[in-house]
């Protein structure tokens, strides 16, 4: 992997733009639950300004982590290491997540931060736990690292457009930042489960129904639009 990127060779055929197009595909598929995650972390600050700046600042820094485990992922894979870290990582937001939950906290963020520079970190390496498996898909698909870097790099600008909707649509639906949370346990779990006994790892067409099960469910409830009281 590292030799192509030293001595690149750029075959732009029919073939090698089907390829772009699944990998652009694989990208949209795998990251609407990180797009979720990224949305919950960025809504935990408290203006709208600092969460796009958080979201700017934070991608930049996970495209330049996700570019490098693109560049050294033959190596990476070989150890299982980063997968249960990975995996444990995104178990931990969860955990921050719910036991920062309250009755009472419909539609504001349970990631409460004191800073922009508690909240860029997270988003970066989130979104390199999440690309774990997302970049070892593309590797499967793709044998060219500058079409893997395009696809990543697409994937990650879709990233930033996206995490902006679901910061609006967390607002709006009652149980949607719920099901990215849930979600994102199960990407944690799977990553873990992927290097205790991959057998029982479901194949990735469960993994996308049942994220699409959860986030029907995330879309399922509006929260109550509070009326503002007439100034008298």
């Amino acid at each position: 992997m590292l030799d192509q990127v030293l001595h690149p060779s750029i075959d732009f055929g029919i073939e090698t733009v089907f390829i772009l197009v699944i990998l652009v595909a694989l990208e949209a598929v795998l990251s609407a639950d990180n797009a979720i995650a990224l949305a919950s972390i960025a809504q935990g600050l408290e203006t709208e300004k600092e969460q796009q700046y958080a979201l700017n600042v934070g991608l930049v820094l996970a495209y330049i982590l996700r570019i490098t485990l693109i560049i050294t992922a033959t190596w990476v894979i070989k150890y299982w290491q980063f997968s249960v870290a990975g995996g444990l990582y995104l178990l931990w937001l969860v955990f921050r997540y719910y036991t920062n939950k309250s009755d009472d906290s419909e539609g504001v963020s349970n990631l409460n931060f004191q800073g922009l520079w508690q909240a860029i970190p997270m988003i970066a390496v989130t979104d390199l736990a999440f690309s774990l498996d997302s970049v070892t898909t593309a590797i499967a698909v793709a044998d060219e690292i500058w079409l893997i870097i395009a696809g990543g790099t697409i994937g990650v600008i879709a990233l930033r457009f996206l995490a902006q909707l679901f910061i609006r649509w967390i607002e709006e639906y009652t149980h949607l930042e719920d099901a990215g949370f849930i979600t994102v346990g199960l990407v944690g779990l799977r990553l873990i489960v992927k290097v205790i006994e991959p057998s029982l790892v479901p194949p990735e067409w469960v993994m996308i129904i049942t994220i699409i099960s959860i986030f029907t469910w995330g879309f399922s409830a509006k929260n109550a639009i509070k009326e503002e009281s007439p100034e008298g």
